[in-house]
């Protein structure tokens, strides 16, 4: 059935109720994991004014996420997987699409918290909502609340 998953982890609760659900899937399908963190693009790049672009601050987030990529790798080993990771550097939606395509993934798992306020939601786009229009895949939602 699933043969490669990715899964997109960000070591928040929603990402790791997504990982230990896709740790799930992966034992009972005895799937390929590869596991991915995505950094944000540094704001510096991203306005033409203002935002003044500082390696160390950028450096600081690499280690960041890399940290939260090897905890996910960590656990995953714990549960007797052995899963390749990486962090990348973009918009999530755009890389997790574009990795799913490179790695020729059956399932994307990723987490979602559901957002209480109209405004949170109106404001912060939903990563997962767009992954189930553009994916090549299947999608996974894992919900925590």
């Amino acid at each position: 059935m699933y043969k490669r998953i990715l899964l997109a982890y960000d070591g928040s609760e929603a990402g790791q109720k997504a990982l230990l659900d896709c740790n799930e899937v992966a034992q009972w399908s005895q799937s390929e994991l590869f596991l991915i963190a995505v950094m944000p693009l540094p704001l510096g790049f991203s306005g033409v004014e203002g935002g003044v672009y500082n390696e160390e601050l950028e450096e600081a987030e690499k280690e960041k996420y890399q940290a939260v990529l090897d905890d996910g790798l960590k656990r995953l080993a714990q549960a007797g997987h052995t899963a390749r990771g990486e962090v990348l550097t973009g918009d999530s939606t755009d890389v997790i699409v574009r990795q799913a395509t490179t790695h020729k993934a059956d399932l994307i798992v990723v987490g979602h918290k559901h957002l209480d306020s109209w405004a949170a939601r109106w404001w912060r786009g939903s990563v997962s909502k767009a992954l189930i229009e553009r994916a090549p895949c299947s999608v996974l939602v894992v919900i925590t609340r």
